[in-house]
């Protein structure tokens, strides 16, 4: 009656990370990267019903068959997708997307051997220099969580807004301004996207801007605030490299309707985008960072990276554990002078070639 029902115990749990409801009848839960199936059920369609309707109503949105899909979140942050029918076929369906109760540190990651502790300090190293990161990889590899982290560098004394569709990043400053966007209501009004919330962002008076995800038009607008003074703002997209990175961005830079050459486009990504960190969930369930790139310019109408860190697979262990190492490429990255100018500077071996990070 209270709570979320059956789910109570899942969400008790901190060894879980996702919770996928398929219908009333079947409950999934990642734990350590693995899904396990659960004997989790719920008395029906309607209880299954009940409880989504508490989850989004609680988050002022709604879920019925004139809107029968919906993001919300609960009150620790946790990502909530939900479609109902006539979309979806067997029942309604749910896709919870846990967050930790007490936000992962850099510590946490070396521990998990995600980097390793040159990559760990030349990343902590950019967000304080305010340079634009952009973090990129695919559903589930952990781009949010190296955002919240990445953002612990951000120095205190400076006023962060965040701009997200379903708000969860924990920010640990605080001077931070969280804003959200809002779905059309029944009408199919009423509608705020991400790129007008980039626009009002802009009159704030921000410091830094903090993009959950770039997926449409806002990727212009986020492109003029990072090359019109506001420097060190991060953001994720979903792509396998870096350099699709790059292209997904020429695609959403298009929707914004501007009409512009391929090559000033390329230009002011460029221009306003200083590294690429590449974040992937490996076959075994692991996260890796799995290349860390920096933009160094235009050659012709190419953008030109070059990759700084990077994780080499060589295969599958015995007991199905990818093996492989992190090492530096030996390419000295020319965003070094910038980190000097704020008074950091990075060890010549972090960028050895001959280190191995197993």
């Amino acid at each position: 009656m209270l709570g979320l029902g059956p789910l109570e115990p899942l969400l008790a749990d901190p060894t879980i990370s996702d919770i996928l409801v398929n219908t009333h009848r079947q409950v999934y839960v990642e734990r350590r990267g693995r899904l396990e199936l659960t004997d989790v059920t719920f008395n029906d369609e309607q209880h299954l019903l009940k409880i989504i309707d508490k989850i989004v109503s609680r988050v002022g949105r709604r879920i019925d068959e004139s809107s029968p899909m919906v993001d919300a979140r609960l009150p620790d942050g946790s990502r909530v997708n939900a479609i109902i029918p006539p979309l979806a076929i067997d029942g309604p369906i749910m896709s919870i997307r846990r967050f930790a109760v007490v936000p992962l540190k850099m510590s946490d990651l070396l521990a998990f051997k995600t980097l390793t502790e040159p990559m760990a300090k030349t990343l902590e190293s950019l967000a304080a220099a305010k340079l634009n990161v952009l973090v990129s990889g695919g559903t589930g590899s952990g781009k949010t969580t190296l955002l919240n982290i990445l953002s612990a560098s951000i120095p205190h004394n400076e006023r962060v807004v965040t701009i997200e569709d379903a708000a969860e990043l924990q920010m640990q400053q605080p001077h931070v301004v969280r804003l959200e966007t809002r779905p059309p209501n029944i009408e199919g009004k009423g509608e705020v996207t991400q790129r007008a919330l980039v626009r009002n962002a802009l009159r704030m008076r921000p410091d830094r801007i903090i993009l959950g995800e770039v997926r449409g038009a806002e990727a212009f607008d986020m492109l003029q605030a990072m090359n019109t003074g506001h420097e060190g703002s991060l953001a994720t997209i979903h792509s396998n490299s870096p350099r699709d990175a790059i292209a997904r961005m020429e695609n959403m830079i298009s929707m914004a309707g501007m009409n512009m050459t391929v090559k000033s486009t390329r230009q002011q990504i460029a221009s306003a985008i200083s590294v690429i960190v590449q974040v992937a969930r490996l076959t075994d369930g692991t996260r890796r960072i799995t290349s860390v790139q920096e933009i160094s310019g235009m050659e012709g109408e190419t953008i030109t990276l070059q990759e700084i860190f990077t994780f080499k697979q060589l295969g599958i262990g015995t007991n199905g554990a990818v093996d492989g190492y992190f090492a530096a490429t030996g390419v000295r990255p020319r965003f070094i002078e910038r980190l000097r100018a704020f008074g950091i500077t990075l060890p010549e071996e972090y960028f050895d070639p001959a280190r191995r990070f197993s």
